[in-house]
C-alpha cells in the first residue's frame, strides 16, 4: 500500500484549500487503496473570507485547524511530515496555496514559501518521489524547484499571466485543458488545472482522477 501525503491549506477556496479539489483527491486515493496522510502547516491564514459575501472578515483562523475540517480531524503538522514516511505528495489548489503556504497571490514571482513546506518538497524531490500539484499549486513547485535549478514542466491551464510567472520562477509551462494532466517523468511531477479552468466539479474530477493515477504509477518506478 502506497502512503500519499495530501497538503491542505485551510478550508474554502477563497482563503484555504479548494474543497472540491481536496475531496476529489482524497476520494481518488481511497479508491486506489492508498494510505492517506493529510498534512497542513500550523500557521495563521493570511486572512479570512466570508464565502457567502466574498468579503474579508476580522476573524483570525489557523490553517491546520481549518484543514482538519476536510480531514475529519486526522491530520498532522507539516513540520512533522517526513519524506521517508511518504511515497508521494499531492497539493490541492485554492487560494490557500497562494496565500497561506506561499505569498504568490500578493508578491507574484517574488513570493516566499512556508519553510516547512519548502523543506518537504525539496526532500521529496531529492528522494525522487512524485509530487502532484493541482490548480494554482504548481506555482509553489515553480518557486521551490526553480530556485534550486530544477526546470519542471507543469501546467495551470491556459492563463498566460500565471504561466509567464511560472516560467520566470524557473519552470516550463505547458498549456492543457481541465481534463488533462501534464506529466514530467524526469522530475516525477504531475499537474492538472482543475478550477483554474473549471467549469464544474465533473470536469475537474476528470483531471484529478488522472493526476492521482499518474502519481501512484510514478511511485513504482
Amino acid at each position: 500500500m502506497k502512503t500519499v501525503g495530501v497538503v491542505l491549506t485551510g478550508c474554502g477556496y477563497l482563503d484555504g484549500a479548494e474543497i472540491h479539489e481536496a475531496v476529489l483527491t482524497l476520494l481518488a486515493l481511497d479508491k486506489a487503496k492508498a494510505n492517506i496522510v493529510c498534512i497542513a502547516p500550523n500557521i495563521d491564514q493570511m486572512h479570512v473570507i466570508n464565502h457567502f459575501t466574498g468579503q474579508q472578515t476580522e476573524e483570525r483562523r489557523n490553517v491546520l485547524v481549518e484543514s482538519a475540517r476536510i480531514a475529519r480531524g486526522k491530520i498532522i503538522d507539516i513540520k512533522d511530515a517526513k519524506s521517508e514516511h511518504l511515497d508521494a505528495l499531492i497539493f490541492p489548489g485554492g487560494y490557500g496555496a497562494a496565500k497561506n503556504i506561499c505569498s504568490y497571490a500578493v508578491k507574484g514571482v517574488d513570493c516566499e514559501v512556508n519553510l516547512d513546506t519548502a523543506t518537504l518538497i525539496q526532500e521529496m524531490n531529492k528522494a525522487k518521489k512524485p509530487i502532484g500539484v493541482i490548480c494554482i499549486a504548481p506555482a509553489i513547485l515553480a518557486k521551490i524547484l526553480g530556485g534550486i535549478g530544477i526546470k519542471a514542466t507543469i501546467t495551470i491551464g491556459n492563463d498566460r499571466t500565471t504561466a509567464n510567472d511560472i516560467e520566470k520562477m524557473g519552470a516550463k509551462h505547458k498549456i492543457s485543458s481541465v481534463s488533462e494532466v501534464v506529466v514530467d517523468r524526469k522530475n516525477k511531477i504531475v499537474s492538472t488545472p482543475a478550477y483554474m479552468l473549471g467549469p464544474n466539479i465533473a470536469s475537474v474530477a476528470k483531471g484529478i482522477n488522472k493526476l492521482v493515477k499518474e502519481v501512484l504509477a510514478l511511485t513504482k518506478r
